[in-house]
């Protein structure tokens, strides 16, 4: 995965959760999912620019771990946005496709990372 490039999908996603929520509802549960969206979507970025400075292997393997998981946590809420407001937008299908992506790629680097660190026999 080009780092760049994964640097900017990540900040993009997190652009993109932003203006989303700006224009859900105001509804009490749906503002809650909505800053949890922005949260989780914009650690996604944070961890992976942290994980890119990282001071070891195992220190980088330990960074995507947090990126797998705050991809996987955004999911949810855009999960939970998408059936409380029974919502099939482009933009939430996109997000949603999004996430899902960031995530695969971000667990298979942690995969082939742990391979690397593996002793050799």
């Amino acid at each position: 995965m080009n780092a760049a490039i994964f640097k900017n999908r990540t900040k993009k996603l997190a652009l993109e959760c932003g203006k989303f929520v700006d224009d859900l509802p105001q509804k009490t549960s749906i503002r809650i999912y909505g800053g949890q969206v922005i949260r989780s979507s914009a650690s996604v970025g944070a961890n992976y620019r942290a994980a890119c400075r990282a001071k070891s292997l195992a220190d980088m393997i330990n960074k995507l771990k947090i990126v797998e998981e705050e991809a996987d946590e955004t999911l949810y809420w855009l999960e939970l946005i998408e059936e409380s407001l029974n919502l099939k937008t482009e933009i939430l299908l996109w997000l949603k496709k999004e996430s899902d992506e960031i995530l695969s790629m971000v667990v298979a680097s942690i995969n082939t990372l742990k391979k690397k660190q593996k002793p050799k026999e």
